[in-house]
């Protein structure tokens, strides 16, 4: 945490020397991750009083006006520094069908004819249907986001509106984006999934043309889902990044919210293994304003995934009711490196032997000792958040989780 001290001594100093851009900017910064942002506007307007064209200062001014709620002014010096860094935003969209025909097969498109060498657009087949268990999870989705496409005539009468991207959250390793492959699967949508990998580049202003990039080849393909995978390291704090990387962040939320292209027929979702660390302006309205809890399998979904990843091996005498009894907080990933381990041990006597044999309960069971949940860290860390950090009622539905729960059996 910034100390005011230190916030105190140099906002003396920016008086004394008022012409100063480098000290104005650098109290500019600390104000921000102090959550000051009404006083770090005060100081890069300062900047911009004199040098308009001064990069640094528009992002900083841009990131304290939409910390302070004035979108409109952060809008303006988002465009600003486009305009300098040659941000360059993408095609008009083509025309999108009403919500109402949403739900139709996508029509092809010139773009799809032609290819995308880079981005990995795909018309997923699977759909919640594939997702077995997790009933909780499929009823909050058919709630938030499936149920209000389905039904215009309800959103119209209750003069509702379907906006904003729906959060996925919780521990790593348990099919968040299965999930949300599976969504575009029911919307008959495209899916496109996006990785920090594909965003991020080193040169400047490349990682936001990235982003209008994605959003624009989104929006000619629509229906389409835009999957966000580890949103917290793509949309972290700003306060905990420098210069160039949190600009990334003031991108996205543009592109969220349509300031120069509509978003209609995009349905942006997103995956974060730490919710508590994505930049709050990413969790206001009209953007990733809904959250879901994504919990490690219950047993429906454990049996159902032991006996997908079983059934192709050679095996005998396997009790799955009882491998899904001592699977408790396991994670879909966990259960494939068990699944994967108890095969090695077969093979290992085969190998030996030189007679192949197959994977047995004995297999698991040896398995089970070095194959441990990998979700525990991740739940101490997040029973703390719910516990300590949860004023404003967002882990609600983790606190009721915790409060429910044996923590050695976590099926809902």
């Amino acid at each position: 945490m910034v100390s005011d001290s230190v916030i105190s001594a140099l906002q003396a100093a920016s008086k004394l020397e008022p012409g100063n851009a480098d000290l104005h900017l650098h109290l500019a910064d600390l104000l921000l991750q102090a959550g000051r942002a009404s006083e770090a506007l005060f100081e890069a307007r300062q900047v911009l009083l004199t040098q308009p064209d001064r990069l640094e200062a528009l992002r900083f001014a841009a990131w304290a006006a939409e910390e302070a709620g004035d979108t409109e002014a952060a809008a303006r010096y988002h465009r600003i520094n486009d305009a300098l860094t040659g941000v360059i935003q993408g095609a008009a969209p083509r025309t999108v069908p009403p919500v109402q025909t949403v739900l139709a097969e996508p029509e092809p498109t010139d773009e799809l004819q032609a290819g995308d060498s880079r981005w990995d657009l795909q018309t997923p087949r699977v759909t919640l249907a594939d997702v077995a268990g997790m009933t909780e999870v499929k009823r909050r989705l058919d709630l938030a986001l499936l149920s209000p496409l389905r039904n215009p005539e309800l959103l119209k009468m209750y003069g509702a509106t379907l906006g904003g991207g729906l959060l996925l959250y919780g521990p790593p390793g348990c099919g968040k984006t299965f999930i949300a492959r599976a969504v575009a699967g029911e919307l008959n949508a495209r899916f496109l999934a996006v990785g920090l990998p594909d965003v991020l580049d080193m040169y400047m202003g490349q990682s936001e043309r990235n982003l209008s990039e994605v959003f624009a080849l989104a929006r000619r393909n629509a229906p389409c889902v835009l999957f966000f995978d580890e949103i917290d390291a793509l949309g972290r704090r700003r306060s905990q990044m420098r210069h160039s990387a949190a600009n990334v962040v003031g991108q996205l939320l543009a592109e969220l919210d349509g300031a120069k292209a509509s978003n209609e027929g995009v349905f942006v979702l997103a995956a974060t293994n730490s919710p508590w660390d994505v930049d709050p302006a990413l969790r206001r309205p009209g953007r990733f304003d809904r959250t879901l809890l994504v919990l490690p399998p219950d047993a429906a979904a454990r049996l159902s995934l032991l006996q997908t990843l079983t059934h192709a091996r050679p095996h005998e005498g396997l009790d799955l009711s009882a491998l899904v009894g001592q699977t408790g907080g396991y994670s879909g990933a966990d259960l494939t490196h068990l699944v994967s381990s108890a095969t090695e041990l077969a093979m290992e006597e085969a190998i030996r032997t030189g007679q192949v044999r197959p994977i047995r309960q004995a297999d698991f069971v040896r398995a089970l000792r070095d194959v441990k949940p990998s979700t525990a860290p991740w739940f101490e860390s997040a029973r703390n958040v719910a516990q300590f950090a949860n004023q404003d009622g967002t882990y609600d539905e983790l606190l009721g989780y915790f409060k429910g729960q044996n923590p050695k059996d976590r099926d809902r």
